[in-house]
């Protein structure tokens, strides 16, 4: 029986076989993006204080919830974002799946400032040099969803164009894998990728194996101040929250809260 991630990584594994494009070219013409913003020094930047940094995200549905906000402004939910005091933004780019785009992440970036991981389903490399072409700041790769090589070379590419790299992890093994990658930014993301569920201990769980000198991560089942404050106190620098945000009547204050938990 196909799962979730199995029915997207064949979608976005058949668009990249058919992606006819040159890499060397690709390269080449993210030489004329602007300067990226700096996704970790954001993040590292808020070390050592007593608010938990937000990566808020723009994200207008999901395969397991369905659609949780259609009609999202990306640029309006993105300057309320930054005025709640958000560190960095997430923008959802899968459209079919998750009714993202290039085009929101654009504009979240645009009106707010704020550094932006492009949240996507990075697969090859012309996904990576296409992260930096629409302005990302930060490419995520899924360990789950990527063999030991893929995650080598695509994070070796992306520090190349001067982007930084979030390698999303769901267990000690895939730790393992991020750090042999010389992952410096991880994500220990909640929700298993198989099942679509959360399970709101495992960040708690995998926060005493994350190493020194690594800028970490909570994603997925983060709702509440409370939430946010027991991974703070565990030992994360930010966590990254999607679906309790776009469903606020008011981001601004939502992440505000979430800041100061």
């Amino acid at each position: 029986m196909a799962t979730y991630l199995d029915d997207i990584l064949v979608y976005h594994r058949a668009r990249a076989a058919s992606d006819t494009r040159s890499v060397d070219r690709a390269v080449e013409a993210c030489a004329e993006v602007a300067p990226a913003r700096g996704f970790r020094a954001a993040l590292q930047s808020t070390v050592g204080q007593p608010l938990i940094a937000v990566i808020a995200e723009v994200k207008r549905r999901s395969p397991s919830k369905g659609v949780l906000a259609a009609d999202i402004d990306a640029a309006h939910l993105a300057s309320a974002y930054a005025a709640g005091g958000a560190s960095c933004l997430s923008v959802l780019t899968d459209e079919p799946h998750f009714g993202g785009s290039a085009a929101d992440l654009q504009a979240a970036r645009a009106a707010s400032g704020l550094p932006v991981i492009r949240k996507d389903f990075t697969v090859s490399l012309l996904d990576v040099c296409d992260a930096r072409k629409m302005g990302a700041d930060c490419v995520l790769l899924i360990a789950a969803a990527l063999d030991d090589r893929e995650l080598v070379d695509f994070r070796a590419l992306a520090t190349m164009l001067g982007i930084d790299v979030l390698v999303e992890i769901h267990d000690e093994r895939e730790l393992d894998r991020a750090l042999a990658a010389g992952a410096d930014l991880i994500g220990v993301n909640q929700r298993d990728l198989v099942t679509f569920q959360v399970d709101c201990d495992r960040a708690t769980r995998m926060a005493p194996l994350l190493p020194h000198g690594v800028i970490r991560v909570a994603e997925s089942g983060v709702q509440t101040p409370d939430d946010a404050a027991a991974l703070a106190t565990a030992g994360y620098h930010a966590i990254l929250v999607g679906e309790s945000l776009v469903r606020s009547p008011d981001p601004a204050a939502a992440v505000a809260a979430l800041r100061g938990g």
